[in-house]
């Protein structure tokens, strides 16, 4: 176990960097904080450092092995955390890559910007036995430490990737797939499309919507009845919505 405890160590300024888009993509890495999703990056992701304020402990049941560990002091902490009250823990992980992917049932996102909303599609997507996650044009990074916190370890779970959704919905309608969009225009009540083994939803951009582009690939667009007075549904509650209805089991 290695000490730091200046701010301007070389391997301090390397983790800083993770904390943006371009430090990521260049180094090819990404930081988690917090205990619970250091727990489910060491169970689930290539972890190749350890850091942690020299009062936190280690939980015994943690498989740490070959993996260094770096004790450090409150003011590197504070370089490092992006939440208010730090637990004191991050782990340096490996961008997650994926090959030869299988998958039946798949949440598409159309330029989704807001990080929470990414972390919770990811996590509803997740919790609602989707097998894949695509990230399409204009969607804020996964990777980003608010996204990845409201995943709450989700992106562990179930593989993201990005891709042109114009490209890749119609090679999910090459497998079978039957690819849902979401509109208040040209769309049908989403009751009346019947749960499935296999299908694809697409949601869009917080204030637009799926693009005109995207939509029109689909091969039917829902839509979810207002009750109420609200103007819509938060994407995140409409995806969960959609996702459990169609949903076969």
């Amino acid at each position: 176990m290695k000490f730091i405890q200046s701010v301007q160590n070389d391997k301090v300024k390397s983790w800083k960097k993770l904390l943006s888009k371009k430090g990521r993509d260049k180094a090819g890495q990404f930081l988690v904080e917090g205990y619970h999703l250091v727990e489910e990056a060491l169970k689930h992701a290539n972890v190749t450092a350890l850091i942690k304020d020299e009062e936190a402990e280690l939980p015994a049941k943690w498989n740490v092995d070959g993996i260094e560990i770096y004790n450090t002091v409150p003011a590197v902490v504070k370089e490092l955390a992006e939440t208010e009250t730090s637990q004191g823990i991050f782990a340096v992980c490996e961008t997650i890559k994926y090959e030869h992917l299988t998958y039946q049932k798949a949440l598409l996102l159309d330029g989704i910007q807001d990080p929470g909303n990414i972390g919770t599609l990811i996590r509803t997507a997740d919790a609602a036995g989707m097998d894949l996650v695509v990230c399409g044009h204009g969607c804020v990074d996964v990777y980003n430490s608010k996204s990845l916190r409201s995943t709450q370890g989700s992106i562990f779970h179930i593989p993201v990737v990005k891709a042109d959704l114009a490209t890749f919905i119609p090679q999910l309608q090459e497998q079978g797939m039957t690819v849902y969009g979401t509109s208040l225009q040209d769309a049908v009540d989403y009751r009346e499309a019947t749960a499935s083994d296999s299908f694809a939803v697409v949601v869009g951009n917080e204030g637009n919507g799926v693009s005109a582009e995207v939509l029109g690939l689909c091969d039917r667009n829902l839509y979810i009845p207002i009750y109420g007075q609200a103007e819509s549904l938060n994407v995140t509650v409409a995806a969960g919505i959609l996702l459990y209805s169609l949903q076969n089991g």
